[in-house]
């Protein structure tokens, strides 16, 4: 049985303009603080860096992050359709040369001579157990496993080893409380050299953990 696609849908989000349909994440408003925040950051960086993101869905808050710091862009997203969508947001943004996108296992995406001194991710963090409460989700993008931080534990390992010496994480988590888990995390694998920092949060569920090198 033939199933038909979902329609596009298109909203505004900071500088650019982001089409996405229901297979995947619907982009939230507050993110665009996420973008703003690493927009921030690299301004104070060298003009030839480039972002990664990790993580990217649709590709708008690394790419309206990029248009706010007149950055290059590597984005890594697993999902092919939300992949599609995020090279056809570069285009329509006029940033088309300037992203990379990379659709593969974040785990194998970035080569090891590669490193970057902003890191953007806004993984699945929920866990399994709550995903139900959100059924028009995909589940790829929001299912973080029993504890909800299996994708979360990844970006970390590939922070650990992409991260310049002066470079940050901003990495999306589900509150105050997920942001302890994450210092726990890292607590537990001192080889990776990262301490949780500042925590920006919108509520008591959503928040941008800022990660630096120790």
């Amino acid at each position: 049985m033939l199933t038909s696609t979902p329609p596009p849908q298109s909203c505004v989000f900071g500088p650019i303009t982001v089409e996405y349909d229901a297979r995947v994440l619907v982009p939230r408003p507050w993110t665009l603080a996420q973008s703003e925040w690493a927009a921030e950051l690299a301004r104070r960086g060298e003009a030839g860096e480039a972002l990664l993101e990790l993580c990217a869905g649709a590709g708008h808050i690394g790419l309206a992050a990029a248009v706010l710091a007149d950055r290059d862009l590597v984005q890594v997203e697993l999902d092919p359709v939300a992949a599609g969508y995020a090279a056809a947001n570069a285009r329509r943004a006029g940033w088309h040369d300037r992203v990379e996108i990379r659709n593969t296992p974040l785990q194998t995406a970035v080569r090891p001579d590669e490193t970057f001194r902003i890191v953007i991710a806004d993984p699945p963090y929920l866990t399994h157990d709550a995903t139900a409460r959100w059924p028009e989700d995909p589940l790829l993008a929001i299912d973080g496993g029993a504890d909800g931080m299996d994708v979360i534990r990844a970006c970390l390992r590939v922070a650990a080893e992409h991260l310049t010496s002066d470079g940050c994480l901003l990495l999306q988590v589900a509150g105050a409380r997920q942001a302890e888990q994450v210092g726990q995390a890292l607590s537990a694998e001192p080889h990776w050299a990262l301490r949780a920092g500042e925590l920006r949060a919108v509520d008591p569920a959503r928040a941008v953990l800022r990660i630096d090198r120790a």
